[in-house]
């Protein structure tokens, strides 16, 4: 699985754990694995939202693009990310995102605004 490190906003005006990590992560299926991936993509709800350090993790699908999910994230900092990435679960799902994704993994993170 790619993230493309050039689709993200600045975070450099945040002060280091003034607010939490909040990012969307854009997947688009590969034709013909759209099912199978919202079945990978629900597997990591559950245990994601058990971890420590989690605020938000919800999937969501474009009604005008089927097949492309976004999940809204929301971790306590960099370290509760980190930790996220390293779990079972978000590994399992890394092993088969190359057969299921159409296009690299895209990391969008936010800074909130108002």
């Amino acid at each position: 699985m790619t993230i493309d490190p050039h689709v993200h906003a600045s975070t450099h005006d945040r002060p280091a754990g003034d607010a939490p990590l909040t990012m969307i992560a854009v997947l688009v299926a590969r034709p013909g694995q759209r099912e199978r991936l919202r079945t990978e993509l629900s597997r990591l709800i559950e245990p994601t939202r058990a971890e420590p350090g989690c605020l938000d993790y919800v999937l969501f699908e474009l009604r005008d693009e089927p097949g492309t999910f976004y999940m809204r994230e929301a971790f306590t900092d960099e370290a509760a990310l980190d930790a996220h990435r390293a779990m079972p679960h978000f590994r399992a799902f890394e092993a088969v995102a190359g057969d299921l994704l159409g296009a690299p993994l895209r990391l969008v993170k936010l800074d909130r605004v108002a």
